[in-house]
C-alpha cells in the first residue's frame, strides 16, 4: 500500500530525515520507535505533505504522492492523527466528528453512527466541548475523527501521551477490532514500549534520520535490544 524510497527532508537547512526507506502491505500495523529528535513525527509529516521532500519518493495504492499537497493525499486515503490530537476545543464531540466527514460523500449521520459503535465512550459525550473532556478521551475523539474520513491507512503519532492508562487499554482494542473488521492499515508512532508492542506486527527502529533496524514486538520484552538499538530504557 505505501512504499518510501531514500526520503529525505529538513527543516529548512536542517536535515531531519536521511534516506528512508520501507514499505506497508494493506492491512498491516507498523510501528516507529525511537527516541526524541530522531524524526519520528518529522516523518509522518512528511508521508502527510506538511514538510517538503527534499529527495528520495512516496508511492501510495500505485500513486506517485511525492510532491502531492495533505488534501489530495487524504483524499486518496492517507489520513493523519497528529501528536497532540488536535481536535477543535471550542467544537461539540459531534461536530468534531462532522468535520472528518468533509471528504466523504453521504449523510454525515450515516458516516458517524458506525464510528460512535466503535468508540461507544464517545456517545455519552456528543454535547460537550472537545476541550472538556479528559486526555485519554480527546485521544479516542482524534482517532474517531479520523476514521469519519475512511483512510486507507491512518498515521498515528504518539497516541498515549499524557493519558491514563484504562484508556490506553481501551485504544489497544479498538484498534485492534478496527483491523480484524475493516483491514485497517496503520503507521504507529510511539515511545511507549508496551502499547507499539501490543498493536505491531513489526517495528523499525529510527536513529538521526535512518531506519536502522527492524524489530519484533516480543524484542521489546529484552532491555538489552531496547537500549542498545533504541536508546530507550525500558
Amino acid at each position: 500500500m505505501l512504499k518510501v524510497a531514500q526520503l529525505c527532508t529538513a527543516y529548512g537547512r536542517i536535515p531531519i530525515l536521511n534516506g528512508v526507506s520501507f514499505a506497508v502491505e494493506e492491512g498491516e500495523f507498523i510501528g516507529v520507535l525511537g527516541h526524541n529528535g530522531m524524526g519520528k513525527t518529522t516523518l509522518l509529516k512528511a508521508l502527510m505533505g506538511f514538510l517538503p521532500v527534499t529527495s528520495g519518493r512516496v508511492h501510495f495504492a500505485g500513486a506517485d504522492i511525492t510532491t502531492a499537497p495533505p488534501h489530495r493525499r487524504a483524499r486518496l486515503g492517507l489520513g493523519y492523527v497528529p501528536q497532540g490530537r488536535e481536535i477543535f476545543p471550542g467544537l461539540t464531540v459531534h461536530d468534531n466528528l462532522r468535520m472528518g466527514c468533509t471528504k466523504e460523500d453521504g449523510a454525515e449521520r450515516d458516516i458517524i453512527a458506525p464510528i460512535l459503535d466503535d468508540f461507544p465512550r464517545l456517545k455519552s459525550l456528543l454535547d460537550r466541548a472537545g476541550g472538556a473532556l479528559s486526555g485519554g478521551e480527546q485521544q479516542l475523539l482524534a482517532i474517531a475523527r479520523c476514521l469519519c474520513g475512511k483512510p486507507r491507512l491512518v498515521l498515528l503519532d504518539e497516541p498515549t501521551e499524557g493519558i491514563q492508562p484504562s484508556i490506553i487499554d481501551e485504544i489497544v482494542e479498538t484498534l485492534r477490532r478496527l483491523r480484524e473488521k475493516t483491514g485497517l492499515t496503520m503507521i504507529l508512532v510511539e515511545q511507549n514500549l508496551d502499547f507499539i508492542a501490543a498493536l505491531s506486527q513489526r517495528i523499525l527502529i529510527i536513529q538521526k534520520g535512518m531506519i536502522t533496524r527492524e524489530a519484533r514486538p516480543s524484542d521489546l520484552g529484552d532491555p538489552g535490544v531496547v537500549g542498545e538499538f533504541i536508546g530507550i530504557t525500558a
